[in-house]
């Protein structure tokens, strides 16, 4: 019951935010951005009880930290999600178990590596002086997809579905940040990127949180 009251907290604090984002104030913004993840973190710490992970904790902890300071300056913020990125990855590819994909399936990651290329390629003219940090995000980021494709055979299907579509989730969301920033403004683009971050979040702690038999979801 109290799984379902946070989530149902964490989902309707997204929609708000991400419905009022235009229309708030610094302040209130902030305050009510920076209460997604720490509802999130309570998820998952009372679901995790004998199996708490620090690097999912660490994980949420950064993207806290890039959401509140992506408010103050871009780079910081930035690079607080990419260490939140590395560190799915590697609690990822720590993921007990044979690989079925690394190295025996190999060209299964053909896509994460063309939708790379095809995103670098497109932003390349507008990037001046972000073209490395972009570069360097982008390659974290899809590792950290890469890393969630090499769960499979070694979790439920259940745990593995969830956590790779919060993962591709993860990447949509920052690439369209990277697409409204470096050339490409849209309409709705901060109900476009809140969206699929929210989703993603959850998704990636639920997933985490079905490698255990529980009630979760």
């Amino acid at each position: 019951m109290k799984t379902k009251v946070l989530t149902v907290i964490y989902i309707l604090i997204g929609i708000t935010y991400t419905v009022l984002d235009s229309h708030l104030s610094l302040i209130p913004g902030l305050v009510l951005k920076g209460l997604i993840i720490p509802f999130l973190i309570i998820i998952y710490l009372l679901n995790a009880r004998q199996n708490r992970r620090i690097t999912i904790l660490a994980a949420l902890f950064f993207s806290f930290g890039g959401d509140v300071i992506l408010s103050f300056s871009f780079i910081p913020g930035l690079a607080c999600f990419l260490l939140a990125h590395i560190i799915y990855a590697i609690s990822f590819f720590k993921t007990g178990g044979e690989s079925l994909i690394i190295p025996k399936r190999i060209y299964i990651l053909l896509p994460v590596i063309l939708f790379g290329a095809g995103l670098l390629c497109l932003l390349n003219d507008n990037l001046d002086g972000m073209r490395l940090p972009v570069i360097t995000y982008t390659i974290v980021i899809l590792t950290m997809v890469v890393a969630a494709i090499n769960r499979y055979g070694k979790v439920s299907r259940l745990s593995f579905a969830l956590v790779l579509t919060g993962a591709i989730l993860f990447v949509i969301s920052d690439s369209l940040i990277a697409l409204n920033k470096f050339g490409f403004p849209f309409m709705f683009s901060g109900v476009a990127v809140m969206t699929t971050y929210i989703a993603a979040q959850y998704l990636i702690v639920a997933g985490v949180l079905k490698e255990s038999p529980g009630e979760f979801i």
